[in-house]
């Protein structure tokens, strides 16, 4: 079972901002060919990271406030989370390995 959450503008806050452990925001859209692509990666990784990193999907399409807000031009676009502030951001679908190195060297 997958633990990602799916936010909104109304709860961008309460899942992501005021959040106790870093949070891995994944800024993607429906319509997007390598949104579709690192999905099932995000996945894992929120299985694998459960406890110590929370893995939430932002709609650009439909949570168009929060994406303006981060100033999100290209999707995908990774953001990772610590205390409420951005703290790494990685833009594009890259591999497996290289999510992995991004969450362990920022958390």
């Amino acid at each position: 079972m997958s633990n990602l959450i799916n936010t909104s503008d109304a709860d961008f806050q309460n899942d992501v901002l005021d959040a106790e452990t870093p949070v891995l925001v994944d800024f993607w859209a429906a319509w997007c060919g390598p949104c579709k692509a690192i999905a099932p990666v995000l996945e894992d990784l929120s299985r694998e990271y459960e406890g110590k990193v929370k893995v939430v999907k932002v709609d650009v399409t439909a949570c168009e406030q929060t994406a303006v807000n981060y100033n999100i031009r290209n999707i995908p676009a990774l953001l990772l989370f610590k205390n409420g502030e951005v703290v790494a951001q990685q833009i594009g679908a890259v591999p497996r390995s290289k999510l992995v190195s991004f969450i362990d060297e920022n958390i």
